[in-house]
């Protein structure tokens, strides 16, 4: 299995994809094509703080991961098709990210070859793992919660849960237990001292990973979309709680066995 960045530069797998159990972070990566760069005025702390970093440390809490490279702002592998490039600024939360106001046919053209090449070759793996049976995708991203400012108070915690559970288009009849095992085990986990608000659909429920799974694989995949609240690090000046960042990994790494068993008695 290819492990590293690859020759193409959009995903590599890493792992050897034989189990049930497998991982993405679509928005960890930070890469832009070079002419995508040139047409880019967005400032690289804003763009930096609007991805997702360290979700790809997070995913290591199962072995067999999806890498991807690319800035969401180059192409969202987690939106669809029609809205995965951010053109103009009511795309991506008002802020202004091309010289010319908008992006070019172009580079839209030639960024939306990167999303289908995405698709296309997680389908490839997942194909592989679906023909052996149910499995579970979790799609590991992450989430602002001081939008005011640097030295703002962060958003009430009763809005805004550790870690969000996207469940939108998944299939509660056939996976309700399982995703019920899940959260009750990552909310018996402890990060800084306390334990994990885990909680279902509260900021988000999942999009375009989540669809490809549940739309490819009915009966079959079963995709979770974590949020995890930005406080494994400092979402203005992004310096990293290196320890509370090892303990996620650590929580998200103990709701495996719990995911393989539920598997189990699906199969």
């Amino acid at each position: 299995m290819t492990t590293g960045r690859g020759t193409s530069g959009i995903v590599a797998f890493t792992g050897g994809w034989d189990t049930q159990v497998v991982a993405t972070s679509v928005h960890a990566g930070h890469d832009l094509r070079p002419r995508v760069a040139e047409a880019m005025v967005l400032g690289e702390d804003v763009r930096l703080r609007e991805e997702d970093p360290y979700t790809d440390v997070i995913a290591t809490a199962v072995e067999s991961r999806a890498l991807t490279f690319r800035s969401r702002f180059e192409v969202d592998l987690n939106r669809p098709r029609e809205e995965a490039v951010y053109r103009k600024p009511e795309d991506c939360w008002g802020l202004d990210v091309w010289a010319d106001g908008t992006l070019s046919e172009e580079l839209t053209t030639g960024s939306l070859e990167v999303y289908d090449e995405f698709y296309r070759r997680l389908g490839e793996q997942l194909d592989e793992v679906a023909a052996r049976g149910p499995f579970v995708l979790l799609d590991v991203h992450s989430y602002n919660h001081r939008r005011d400012g640097v030295d703002a108070e962060p958003e009430p915690a009763e809005d805004n849960p550790d870690v969000n559970v996207g469940t939108g288009t998944l299939d509660r009849e056939r996976f309700g237990g399982l995703v019920d095992d899940f959260m009750t085990a990552l909310s018996a986990e402890q990060v800084g001292g306390e334990p994990l608000d885990v909680r279902e659909n509260v900021r988000f429920q999942g999009r375009a990973v989540s669809w490809f799974v549940h739309d490819r694989y009915p009966d079959v995949g079963c995709c979770l979309a974590l949020e995890f609240k930005k406080t494994f690090m400092d979402e203005w000046t992004r310096e990293v709680d290196h320890e509370g960042l090892a303990e996620t990994v650590r929580a998200l790494g103990a709701t495996v066995p719990v995911l393989e068993r539920a598997l189990a008695r699906l199969r």
